[in-house]
């Protein structure tokens, strides 16, 4: 009998205020454990970045959930940044113990030294960068980045036995310090929800039936295209498109952010038909996915989008720019619609897609087919196990 894989999930939080990131790690674990992977995650107890109190967790011992084992550790000794000393000394005393190290997240202190540690420790490790190495991104704080890319984060990707991008794009434009290290392009998973009855969102939130909902639900910060998509309802309103608009959302790390976009929203002529709901989870999120007459995202760079899967899964066609790496997948099933990060067009695909409810509930029923087929966490926990087994014996 074969003994089971041992793996590291390594990730500067889990924290549910930090997004898409969090839930995946939570999401693969479980579903590595359903296939017989014995994961532990190890993680510090921040939960917030602008003054909240950490995570309300026992620190430096396991705790069972959904079948894998969460260490948590203290954040310190800065919290911004997400560091942890305890968790590298356990790292570094009960490596051995382990097949290999799936790391989350580059340019994050703690994942940085954390595959210090585990090249030290000489254990397999693969990186998953979250999108850090999109040029996009890498050209907030330039060169800060390019020096701490090229001193500290290059030894780590020539050392890794992988990087795992979660998109084919992801992988095309991604920097690499120039190190050869094979990628892993595998997608991230969503969990088939539990919706509540049809309309219930509607009616707790008093929205009327007869009104397109539209739903915008992510972090709230600058990537996120706000600044397009808030133009853009704003013309549909002067066309006399009839919608309702949701943004759901929170940034903990940017509330300064968060409030200008409230503000702006509040002098608007869409304050009428919007609601702004915070951060939501629960029966309120599924029901608002299954609601949504359509999810938009026009971010300007997403390595994969998390809530655009979640989206599909629960049957709502999307609107997504064509910086979010999964529209070629979204093309592809004709799961919705894709626009350029330019106002004119978002607006012009936005009018018809709201003034076509045929065409909304054809893609709708493809968006919820194609994110069950290359989506689900038990097809991708079964690639994930192919990827380590083979990261773990060219080590």
């Amino acid at each position: 009998m074969n003994k089971p894989l041992k793996i590291l999930q390594i990730v500067p939080s889990i924290s549910l205020v930090y997004g898409g990131p969090s839930q995946m790690v939570r999401g693969l674990s479980a579903a590595l454990a359903s296939q017989g992977v014995e994961v532990t995650v190890l993680t510090t107890d921040s939960n917030g970045d602008a003054g909240q109190p950490p995570l309300d967790v026992p620190l430096d011992k396991p705790v069972e959930q959904d079948g894998y084992q969460v260490r948590y550790f203290r954040c310190s000794p800065f919290r911004r940044y997400k560091f942890s000393w305890a968790l590298l000394r356990w790292l570094g005393q009960h490596s051995h113990e382990f097949d290999l190290a799936h790391i989350h997240a580059l340019f994050s202190p703690v994942s940085t030294a954390a595959a210090m540690v585990a090249r030290n420790q000489q254990l397999p490790y693969i990186l998953r960068p979250l999108g850090t190495l999109d040029p996009a991104d890498l050209r907030k704080k330039r060169s800060l980045k390019q020096i701490y890319g090229l001193l500290l984060e290059r030894p780590n990707l020539a050392g890794a036995a992988g990087i795992h991008f979660t998109s084919v794009h992801e992988a095309k434009i991604s920097e690499r310090f120039g190190t050869q290290t094979p990628d892993l392009v595998i997608p991230l998973g969503v969990k088939l929800p539990v919706l509540p009855p049809k309309g219930q969102a509607r009616t707790q939130l008093n929205i009327p039936e007869n009104q397109p909902l539209l739903l915008f639900m992510s972090r709230i910060e600058p990537k996120k295209g706000l600044n397009l998509l808030i133009p853009a309802l704003e013309k549909l309103l002067v066309e006399g498109i009839n919608f309702h608009f949701v943004l759901a959302g929170t940034n903990p790390q940017d509330p300064d952010y968060e409030r200008q976009i409230a503000q702006q929203i509040k002098a608007s002529p869409i304050s009428s038909c919007t609601k702004i709901t915070g951060f939501v989870t629960g029966e309120l999120k599924a029901g608002l996915l299954q609601d949504a007459d359509l999810f938009v995202l026009p971010s300007y760079y997403e390595n994969f989008g998390i809530a655009v899967a979640e989206a599909m899964v629960a049957g709502t066609p999307v609107v997504i720019s064509d910086q979010v790496h999964i529209w070629q997948d979204i093309c592809d099933a004709e799961a919705g619609w894709v626009s350029p990060c330019e106002i004119n067009p978002l607006t012009q695909l936005l009018q018809e897609a709201l003034q076509n409810p045929r065409e909304r509930q054809r893609r709708g029923k493809n968006a919820h087919e194609s994110a069950v087929g290359n989506y689900s966490w038990e097809a991708i926990a079964q690639q994930m196990i192919q990827a380590y087994k083979k990261s773990c014996s060219l080590s």
